[in-house]
């Protein structure tokens, strides 16, 4: 079995961008030493303010953006980091070669119930010869050189892409390292279940409730088949779920609240997820558009997002 670490060095990678993954996910592992502790550390509960979105942040959400932002920005290749924690861009190292956006624990309602939670992170190249700026990060999700997410649950779970291809790897907690337990993932094109808060249906297009009414319909219904229904309440833990099994992810457009029509994040979710799932052969896609082409506005931007099977994408997209 191949350690994560000897895997990157047999690679073709830059040695710069062995260097940001190897730190990126050895961050990982110290935040997931963390959450094992929970409440016996006491880190569970909120934190007492908001981020910049206006949701209260967990005192966890605090913790693995603090550990993940130390780490980056002491490591010479990054030229500056954004979070879905922090209100700004964090400039670092002018002459730094990549920019890392994170979302550093997805699904965090989670943590109090100990169910699963998640780092996503998104890594692009693209060097200056000034501090950077939020306008380097608008750049679209089809430039990313790198990206992935590390899994909280049962066992910890790194999956990632650097372009050719997805892989797994699951944390050996003797060694402290990452070893590769599945080279490459193929998603199957058609979906057997699928991933969507039902409880919003009411504030959703009419073409989207249609959509979502032929699927529960079943063999009786128009699609003439049988779907399950599961929702984890963490992009993360739905779309692991989808690369290991197959399936469909939706969070669409809504009007419940018209300031934010859409709930992910293009930068920290919808983007690094969109490549990993179009790496393993699947489609990602707002109602409208292929996400990892959409020219990103600001870096806390939101959007609707469809992704996994690409049949069942497409039939999704046909509403």
């Amino acid at each position: 079995m191949q350690s994560l670490s000897n895997v990157l060095a047999s690679s073709s990678l830059p040695t710069s961008l062995q260097n940001v993954l190897t730190t990126t996910t050895q961050t990982c592992i110290d935040i997931s030493s963390t959450l094992k502790k929970g409440s016996l550390a006491g880190i569970l509960g909120m934190a007492g303010n908001e981020n910049v979105q206006g949701e209260e942040q967990k005192k966890l959400d605090v913790i693995s953006n603090d550990m993940l932002k130390d780490a980056l920005l002491a490591l010479p290749e990054v030229r500056a980091i954004a979070s879905e924690e922090e209100d700004d861009i964090v400039p670092a190292h002018t002459d730094g070669e990549y920019l890392i956006a994170f979302d550093p624990l997805d699904g965090s309602s989670n943590i109090d119930i100990n169910s699963m939670v998640g780092t996503i992170f998104s890594i692009y190249s693209k060097k200056g010869d000034k501090p950077a700026t939020e306008a380097d990060f608008l750049i679209s999700g089809n430039q990313q050189v790198a990206a992935g997410y590390v899994l909280y649950g049962p066992s910890t779970m790194l999956v990632f892409s650097t372009g050719n291809g997805v892989a797994m790897y699951t944390l050996d907690v003797d060694k402290s390292e990452f070893i590769l337990t599945q080279a490459s993932v193929t998603l199957a094109k058609e979906a057997q279940e699928f991933a969507l808060n039902m409880s919003n249906q009411r504030f959703w297009s009419d073409n989207m409730q249609n959509y979502a009414r032929d699927l529960i319909a079943g063999k009786e219904g128009p699609r003439q088949k049988n779907f399950n229904m599961r929702w984890v309440a963490a992009m993360v833990g739905d779309v692991h779920r989808i690369l290991c099994r197959g399936g469909i992810f939706i969070y669409p457009w809504d009007k419940k609240d018209p300031t934010k029509p859409g709930k992910l994040r293009l930068m920290y979710e919808a983007n690094p997820m969109a490549m990993l799932i179009e790496q393993s052969g699947g489609k990602a896609y707002t109602h409208t558009h292929r996400i990892l082409d959409i020219q990103p506005t600001g870096i806390h931007q939101r959007v609707a997002v469809i992704l996994g099977a690409a049949n069942e994408v497409d039939k999704c997209l046909s509403y």
